[in-house]
């Protein structure tokens, strides 16, 4: 379904040029949904704007690489062959529905003009699939709720909507961009029911970006782990969770906090240091400066993201093959 190789996508600040993503190979096949974890900057949403071709050009602009969707480089394509894939084979639910939603037009105008745009379908029957696509996501009264404005519904809501734009032509692919952001437990769990349920009956396969890993151990089939523009390690979610092998994965896990902890005398896993800049990023492994681990090869060169395992791969000199 989704072939990315080798791609490399940079900017232009006054500071130089920054690699935002570096080198990243990955593959997502029909009905699979992958997730991507990593802290905030580490190229999770750049890396998904690119599929879309989203990317503003300047400041961005793609330095090498291949995005293959069906065979075909989006990365070639002309902007009218991507705007018709866009919403239609490829869509996308964005982190912020307050902000990804115009707050000037109703939901229904909006969720409207993915029907008249990719099915030129006259006003009075885009507003009845937009009706009853708001239903099939679990919106009350939808009859209702398309003559409102974003500003008038709840978070939840504002997702749900969002979700019905993104689904609405039934896609290959959808990119969600943590899709349960700002949203309370209960309405979190809605949200990744829906998208489950959405995904069988449709067969789309889903990339799921977050932080939150419990919701990677929820959703997801496989797993890859970005730091700094570049995958850490990638393997399927049940073999990250009970054998994460480089030392940032298992940093994260460390630090998620368990039920049984009693944080009255027990403090919070973390991992120290702080994320270096992407305008001067240090040599070799750029975990190395935060890795308790790292030996003078980690600071000197940078590890190659190399196969340890059927389906586990990993870049780091300390559990790499060649060990």
């Amino acid at each position: 379904m989704l072939n990315i190789q080798n791609l490399t996508i940079c900017f232009r600040t006054p500071k130089g040029i920054t690699r935002a993503v570096d080198d990243i190979s990955l593959r997502i096949a029909p009905g699979e949904v992958v997730g991507i974890v990593g802290e905030s900057g580490c190229g999770k949403s750049v890396l998904a704007l690119s599929i879309m071709g989203l990317l503003p050009k300047p400041p961005a602009f793609v330095s090498g690489g291949e995005i293959l969707f069906k065979g075909r480089d989006l990365l070639k394509l002309s902007s009218n062959d991507l705007r018709l894939l866009r919403g239609n084979q490829i869509s996308m639910i964005f982190q912020e529905p307050m902000t990804a939603l115009n707050p000037v037009f109703t939901v229904g105008n909006q969720l409207m003009e993915v029907f008249r745009v990719h099915g030129d379908l006259s006003r009075s029957a885009a507003l009845e699939h937009a009706i009853d696509m708001l239903a099939r996501v679990g919106v009350p009264a939808p009859e209702r709720r398309v003559k409102e404005y974003p500003y008038q519904l709840s978070g939840g809501m504002r997702q749900r909507v969002m979700i019905a734009m993104a689904l609405a032509f039934r896609p290959a692919l959808l990119l969600a961009d943590e899709p349960t952001t700002a949203l309370d437990v209960s309405i979190q769990a809605q949200i990744l029911e829906l998208m489950a349920a959405l995904k069988e009956e449709l067969g789309t396969a889903v990339l799921l970006i977050t932080h939150d890993l419990g919701v990677v151990a929820e959703v997801t089939r496989r797993v890859a782990v970005m730091y700094t523009g570049r995958i850490m390690e990638e393997a399927s979610t049940m073999d990250l969770f009970d054998r994460p092998l480089h030392p940032y994965t298992q940093g994260l896990m460390a630090s998620i906090p368990r039920a049984d902890a009693s944080f009255e005398t027990e403090a919070l896993n973390e991992i120290s240091g702080v994320v270096p800049s992407l305008t001067d990023l240090p040599a070799g492994c750029h975990f190395a400066p935060r890795c308790p681990e790292a030996i003078e090869l980690c600071r000197a060169k940078a590890p190659a993201l190399e196969t340890v395992a059927p389906g586990h791969r990993v870049a780091c000199w300390r559990r790499g093959t060649h060990v």
